[in-house]
């Protein structure tokens, strides 16, 4: 993930205005002490020009109750002074107070006065104002989702060199949020925030090198980076590096070591190393087999939203494999990892609308969630599909369509084609030859990339012409 709101910890930055001498001077003299972590120093001198209203003075006494330097920690009094300077037009603490309202911390949570904070501060050409207002954008809080939107703020804070903006530009042109996708120019961002050290783009450097995307596939690259973003505790690294290990790419294989780095993710609370180190526990790699422990980091990943951490504990629920066994809360865990695109949730939903396990019979139901996950390349889901079709459930009953499903998923899951061999078999004693070249025409168009649904209606739709 690419998105990141930054925190400015920096104490002062240039004056606002033309301050008297001697205010000049105790701000001076207020940052020497503050960059020598001299707080109390600092405080004396900060405070008594804060109280005269200097912005930047409030604007770092707000800071010092942020971060209990010199003075108690206390966000509503932080709040209060980043507040009189934003009002005076101080672009950091108009950036600060904005991350108050998004953290909730002091003030209750407010996305969109986050936004109006972040804007004022962005149009004032604050870098990390202008990403900050950037990842608003991008993930639709406090304001429309506006991939556009996002690009150009982060493209004004990227401009100006600051990391963070540089690793979020990269993340919209590895996925064509925004703009044309293109993984050279993606890995153009993330090197640039790579040079400055930022862990997240050493990650993500490492995940374009893992898969080939903007560079040569190269998995000890991929390696190297990840191991740099972990040097800085990057969770996200940590559960990536755990999966080179598991599955041998620019290491030599090796589950326990897998392992090692996903639960150093996990304890992190990072959603993908909880549901990787759940799945190490419910097969046994690399740790003692432990039903009941894959649920608890099965249940944690599912918590934060991770689709296969949520369609794994739903397959714990629908076997009674460390938990009671119960087809409702599966279906729960199903429908929602299925809702965010995942293939396998899809098909096992789709398995229990079928069954009437945790819902009512459905054979609808069934062929929407089919159809979900057989768009998506995945082979039960097809020959699941291809069954409804043979006996009409759900759906007008057509074998030809049935034939062309069991096929393609003869084609997608080569490991296990003599399920869908029988079925053909069976199939082709009942249909013409005419028949069959009309199946097989039929699957070669629902196999191209993203046409299956495209090909599958519109066969459906030329019998009833």
């Amino acid at each position: 993930m690419g998105i990141q709101l930054q925190a400015v910890t920096q104490a002062i930055s240039s004056l606002w205005g033309s301050p008297a001498p001697n205010i000049d001077v105790a701000l001076a003299e207020g940052q020497a002490a503050y960059d020598k972590q001299d707080f109390l120093t600092a405080l004396e001198k900060f405070r008594p020009l804060a109280v005269g209203g200097n912005p930047e003075a409030q604007r770092c006494l707000g800071m010092m109750y942020e971060y209990a330097q010199g003075v108690a920690l206390n966000h509503v009094e932080s709040v209060k002074w980043y507040r009189m300077a934003a009002e005076q037009g101080n672009a950091r603490a108009q950036n600060k107070l904005g991350l108050k309202y998004v953290a909730g911390e002091g003030v209750a949570r407010d996305a969109a006065l986050a936004v109006t904070w972040f804007r004022l501060a962005a149009e004032q050409g604050l870098a990390f104002a202008q990403n900050n207002l950037g990842a608003m954008y991008e993930k639709g809080d406090g304001v429309a989702q506006d991939y556009a939107q996002a690009l150009h703020w982060y493209q004004l804070s990227a401009d100006q060199g600051y990391a963070n903006a540089q690793n979020n530009l990269g993340w919209m042109y590895a996925n064509g949020h925004g703009i044309e996708q293109d993984y050279v120019q993606a890995v153009r961002w993330y090197c640039l925030a790579v040079a400055q050290g930022h862990a997240l783009a050493q990650n993500n450097l490492g995940w374009m090198y893992a898969n080939g995307h903007g560079v040569p596939m190269d998995h000890q690259e991929a390696v190297k980076w990840y191991r740099m973003a972990v040097e800085q505790g990057d969770a996200l690294a940590q559960t990536n590096l755990g999966v080179m290990y598991a599955n041998g790419r620019g290491v030599s294989q090796d589950d326990k070591e897998a392992v090692q780095w996903y639960r150093l993710g996990a304890e992190q609370g990072n959603a993908f190393a909880q549901g990787n180190l759940g799945w190490v526990y419910a097969n046994g790699r690399g740790v003692e087999q432990d039903d009941i422990e894959a649920v608890k980091w099965y249940r944690l990943g599912a918590e934060q939203g991770n689709a296969t951490a949520q369609r794994n504990l739903g397959w714990m629920y629908a076997n009674g494999h460390g938990v009671a066994q119960d087809y409702e809360e599966a279906v729960k865990w199903y429908r929602l990892g299925a809702e965010q695109g995942n293939a396998l949730a899809q098909t096992n939903l789709g398995v229990m609308y079928v069954n009437g396990r945790g819902v009512p019979q459905d054979y609808e139901g069934a062929v929407k969630w089919y159809r979900l996950g057989a768009a998506q390349g995945n082979a039960t889901a097809q020959r699941n599909l291809a069954w409804l079709y043979e006996r009409g459930y759900g759906v007008l009953r057509n074998k030809v369509i049935a034939y062309a499903l069991y096929e393609l998923a003869e084609v997608v899951d080569a490991a296990h084609a003599d399920k869908a061999s029988a079925n053909i078999n069976r199939l082709a004693d009942s249909l013409s030859s005419a028949k069959i070249e009309a199946a097989h025409c039929l699957m070669v168009e629902m196999a191209k990339p993203n046409q299956f649904l495209d090909a599958l209606d519109q066969y459906v739709d030329s019998l009833a012409r």
